[in-house]
């Protein structure tokens, strides 16, 4: 049996029941979203619980107006609610009837009917959050916390739980090809089976570059345009993550396109048939996978801020640029414990002139290499930007 970890996200639930009438909590297959509203359960008496792929809870809605209001004083939690779409104009109109928050929670995995019912439907009634795999600072309590682990499967609940790494690649298999089998052709992908794994191969062996539509597409067949259409919808299914380049009054030209990212290192692990640790430190992506490990926390767990990169058309760069409370971080990735800078990385700070700067590495603990430079590891930074 598995343990149950406590997500962040549950606090960031409890404060918009406050706000707003419905929340709706989006993210990917398999992200915990079902397990979060079963332990939110266990501590909220009113609460009632309804699995909409479940036949029984299915059919206590065959009156959905009769049933909400004969469970007017019950915080109402719909799960699957993209397996529903009618139900969306019969929420609207009980929420218009009795404006009190906090009457529902609705979950689901992102899809074009859930994305298009929640943003026409219910705009101005609901709170939305995205919620995500695990993430660093939510195992880095556990007892048995491993960095390495965490890195090498992932934050997929089944998949970084898993008893071995070989159950864990077997997990992520699994996900990979539901995805590609039942999900895709919910978004109307025009696009075979065997094309989309090409797709998602090929932005893992991209991941950390900059987005090549042009060359992607003449590798499928397929137009640049079409590329970007189907790259934002991986994006909409929390599979992938762009991000945008930083702007600012520089007078050098800077690189337009957008990085890529696999958002969960196991999955970009799964589709590379990287099967261990060991695998992984002799792997070309080894760097790439570690700059990605820390945006994707970074991204996932600092609230209020705007992420971005900073690459000029002479080369130098950034991997990551965070705007916070009116500061200027700069983060730099590198994957040793011995990390080295180059002359290019004083160079960029001479350009963009951050507040501060960090180096984020696999280290045991923090050290100051240069003034308002400090190398760190995953867990100090957060620490440390959280406090900006």
């Amino acid at each position: 049996m598995q343990k149950l970890i406590s997500r962040r996200v549950q606090d960031i639930v409890k404060e918009y029941l406050n706000v707003f009438p419905a929340v709706v909590i989006l993210g990917s297959r398999q992200c915990g979203k079902s397990t979060l509203m079963r332990m939110m359960a266990n501590v909220m008496p009113n609460m009632l619980y309804l699995d909409m792929q479940n036949r029984d809870d299915f059919a206590m809605l065959s009156e959905p107006s009769l049933f909400f209001r004969n469970n007017v004083d019950r915080l109402v939690c719909l799960d699957e609610i993209q397996q529903t779409p009618e139900l969306f104009s019969v929420l609207r109109s009980e929420i218009d009837r009795d404006r009190r928050n906090g009457r529902f929670i609705l979950l689901g995995s992102a899809s074009r009917e859930l994305l298009q019912n929640t943003s026409e439907t219910l705009a101005g009634r609901i709170g939305l959050i995205d919620m995500t795999p695990f993430t660093y600072d939510e195992l880095c309590d556990c007892n048995d916390f491993e960095i390495n682990k965490f890195w090498l499967r992932g934050g997929y609940p089944d998949s970084y739980l898993a008893l071995s790494d070989d159950y864990s690649s077997l997990w992520r298999e699994s996900f990979i090809r539901t995805y590609i089998e039942r999900d895709v052709p919910q978004f109307g992908f025009q696009i075979t089976s065997r094309q989309m794994l090409r797709l998602m191969l090929m932005i893992a062996h991209s991941h950390g570059q900059l987005l090549n539509s042009s060359k992607i597409g003449e590798s499928l067949g397929i137009t640049h345009p079409t590329v970007k259409r189907y790259v934002d919808v991986l994006e909409q299914t929390y599979l992938i993550r762009s991000l945008p380049p930083y702007f600012a009054n520089i007078k050098k030209r800077i690189v337009k396109s957008p990085k890529i990212y696999v958002r969960d290192t196991g999955l970009l692990h799964q589709l590379l048939q990287i099967k261990t640790f060991n695998d992984l430190l002799g792997h070309p992506v080894f760097g790439a996978s570690w700059e990605g490990l820390v945006v994707e926390n970074v991204c996932s767990s600092i609230n209020n801020a705007e992420f971005s990169f900073f690459r000029s058309a002479t080369g130098e760069e950034m991997d990551l640029i965070v705007q916070k409370n009116g500061k200027l971080i700069a983060i730099e990735c590198k994957a040793s414990t011995a990390p080295q800078l180059t002359q290019g990385f004083w160079k960029t700070l001479d350009i963009i002139r951050p507040d501060r700067t960090f180096v984020a590495a696999p280290i045991e603990r923090r050290y100051e290499m240069h003034d308002n430079v400090d190398v760190l590891n995953l867990g100090e930074l957060l620490c440390a930007l959280n406090e900006i």
